[in-house]
This record gives C-alpha cells, sequence and structure tokens, in this order.
C-alpha cells in the first residue's frame, strides 16, 4: 500500500489525460455542429433535418477525437497501470517503450474506442440541441 500511496501517484499520466481530454472536448463540441451545418447547407435535399445530418458529424467528430487522442491515452493507461514505475517511468519514458512495438501499438484497441467515441459524440451533439435553449434562451431567438 504504501508504494501506490505517494502522492506523486495522483498526478501521473496528467499530461497524457490533458491532452486527451483537450483534443477530445474539439472532436464532440466543435466538429460537429460545423459538419453539421455544411451537410445541410450543401446537400439540403439529402440532409433536411439536423438528425440526418448528426450521424456523419457525430463519426467525423468521432474519429477526430479518437484517432488524435488515442497515443496520448495508451501512454496515459500505461503510466496509470504501472503506479510502481517497474515498466514505464516518465511520459517520454514510457511513448519510448510502447513505440518499440511499432507505431500501431499506440492504437491498440482504437476500433473498439472509436466506436464507443461515436455514440458519445452523438449523444452529445443532440443533447447540446435539446438543452441548450432550455438554459440559454435567449441566445437562441
Amino acid at each position: 500500500f504504501k508504494s501506490i500511496a505517494n502522492p506523486n501517484n495522483f498526478f501521473r499520466g496528467f499530461l497524457g489525460a490533458a491532452v486527451r481530454e483537450g483534443l477530445w472536448t474539439c472532436g464532440y463540441l466543435s466538429i460537429p455542429p460545423i459538419v453539421r451545418r455544411n451537410l445541410r447547407e450543401m446537400y439540403p435535399d439529402k440532409f433536411d433535418t439536423d438528425n440526418k445530418a448528426r450521424v456523419p458529424a457525430a463519426l467525423l467528430g468521432g474519429l477526430f477525437a479518437c484517432y488524435l487522442t488515442q497515443p496520448f491515452d495508451t501512454v496515459k493507461t500505461c503510466m496509470q497501470g504501472d503506479i510502481e514505475r517497474k515498466t514505464f517511468g516518465t511520459f517520454t519514458q514510457t511513448a519510448k517503450k510502447i513505440s518499440e512495438d511499432g507505431f500501431t501499438a499506440f492504437y491498440r484497441g482504437a476500433t473498439f474506442r472509436y466506436g464507443r467515441m461515436v455514440c458519445a459524440v452523438f449523444m452529445m451533439d443532440y443533447l447540446q440541441a435539446a438543452v441548450g435553449p432550455l438554459l440559454y434562451p435567449s441566445a437562441f431567438k
């Protein structure tokens, strides 16, 4: 217990988590509304409602969020899983260790993660559109 109760472990993997969360936020907050609006303007016959345009918007937002954040998440997860620092040290050391298995080692599990992120991006985009006017009615007049 003493080896994991170290205060230094609290911020272990923080850099990876910070970068991952920043890119993930861009993926779910900015990309879907832009893609949705462009699809509705460019193809009004095919995408005549927000919900029809929301699916490809979620696919692109999830793609961005998943594949740009995956390497940072992999490094963070390895660091946090090795609290005793037997295999993974600093962020840079961990990234070097993972890269020994090749570039694709950073993307293990990305397919499942992408599917999960597409669902999450779709739901958050839908909720943002549904709840936003309730919370900020003057902004939607």
